[in-house]
């Protein structure tokens, strides 16, 4: 194996002279690709250039801070919080009516002050200037910032997209709106779920501390135990997850099903979808879901189905992640009740004709699981759906705004199965 720890990134390279390292830190292997993929050689310039001796300079005070982000980040979460103080200034402003904070949350907002200070400092939302797009140093900052605003909202009840933070963090919040503009983000954006499931099995358990009230709130709707954020009827939007901000599905989805931007482009970047027709949207999310699961299904029965009374039995390594188990096996005589299941689930998704229509779908798929799963079956097919739903994905499987819509149908079907 190139790694025996399974560390990932991972890059062989290979000198003139046949030596091979394997790089496995992620700055280091983005800037060999950025050396190797050249302007000259019609590839977009991503970092400044060897002459740029301010822009050289710069480049290494912001990975400096991130680094020292990062390591605030890791002080917030990942260790016991102390006691509370209260301050004036600006931390008196970011604690607003909450009170004290711990000293490791002081410093870490102290610390992503500065981040927004240095976004700030250009005319665009971007780290620099010389490119109208995300460069090198934007992309070495966003996936450890998707993980804070994940973990500060599960962990610390601190979510750094309210209306309150977006008011002390504008720059950094409009770096934020920028990159959800562009379809590529879609495409590697995760979700809050799939990430607080993530993160402990890469650094340790996460510490409950910070604003009680909201963290346990947060905590239910990001786990889906609110009644509300995967539960039907669902919202238009998620207030601690924005859906809309930029293309919450793939463009071609979008222009396929003719919702407009709020600046009237159809199925274009560059634009939010706040005002878009909001049963067309959930009918353009519940179809991607649909179409996602038919073209799978029977994979994704198999699967499903090692959450069966049966299935899960596996007597190699276990792994870190709470929900991973990659040689997991299915409850094979469970496989053909799912699989019905997951067809009647389907054709609630894929229902076309609005709200009417998609009532009539869900009536349908609960008369058909009545008809097609005896009782005998029904709560081991439950937990089936169960397994399934707790595995959904973001961004693997689906975008967040499929995503719900098939982990609400999900529990749609196993509420009736119960």
């Amino acid at each position: 194996r190139m790694v025996p720890s399974g560390l990932l990134p991972a890059l062989v390279v290979e000198t003139n002279d046949g030596r091979k390292q394997t790089i496995t830190e992620s700055q280091v292997i983005m800037e060999l690709l950025d050396q190797w993929h050249s302007v000259e050689d019609g590839y977009r310039q991503m970092m400044p250039l060897k002459n740029d001796v301010e822009g050289q300079k710069r480049y290494r005070q912001l990975a400096n801070l991130e680094r020292e982000l990062f390591s605030w980040w890791c002080t917030l979460i990942f260790r016991p919080e102390g006691p509370g103080f209260s301050s004036g200034g600006m931390l008196g402003k970011l604690m607003g009516s909450k009170g004290s904070m711990s000293g490791a949350m002081a410093g870490f907002l102290e610390c992503l002050s500065k981040v927004d200070n240095a976004l700030s400092s250009t005319p665009g939302p971007w780290f620099f200037d010389f490119a109208d797009h995300p460069t090198m140093m934007d992309f070495i900052y966003v996936s450890h910032v998707e993980r804070m605003l994940a973990s500060c909202s599960f962990w610390k009840g601190l979510n750094l997209r309210s209306g309150a933070y977006r008011g002390q963090f504008p720059a950094l919040n409009a770096w934020l709106d920028a990159f959800e503009k562009r379809e590529a983000y879609l495409a590697f954006k995760s979700d809050f779920y799939t990430h607080v499931m993530d993160i402990p099995p890469q650094y340790g358990p996460g510490y409950d501390g910070g604003f009680e009230d909201d963290r346990l709130s947060y905590q239910m709707s990001i786990k889906g135990k609110d009644g509300k954020s995967w539960d039907l009827p669902l919202s238009f939007d998620d207030s601690l997850q924005p859906l809309y901000r930029g293309p919450p599905l793939p463009l071609c989805v979008l222009k396929a099903v003719g919702i407009a931007g709020d600046n009237g482009g159809v199925g274009v970047e560059g634009t939010s979808y706040e005002n878009a027709d909001p049963e067309k949207m959930a009918e353009a999310c519940r179809q991607m879901a649909g179409w996602k699961l038919a073209g799978n299904g029977v994979t994704v029965a198999k699967f499903a189905a090692r959450g069966g009374p049966e299935g899960a039995k596996n007597r190699r390594k276990g792994f870190g992640a709470e929900l991973a188990d990659p040689y997991a096996l299915p409850d094979d005589q469970l496989i053909p009740y799912v699989d019905t299941a997951l067809q009647l689930v389907c054709g609630a998704l894929l229902a076309q004709g609005g709200p009417s229509a998609h009532k009539l779908a869900l009536e349908e798929m609960k008369t058909g699981l009545g008809g097609s799963i005896g009782k005998e079956k029904a709560k081991d097919v439950a937990s089936a759906l169960c397994y399934l739903r707790d595995r959904t994905g973001v961004p693997r499987d689906l975008p967040l705004a499929a995503a719900r819509q098939l982990r609400a149908h999900l529990n749609a079907a196993i509420d009736f199965l119960y």
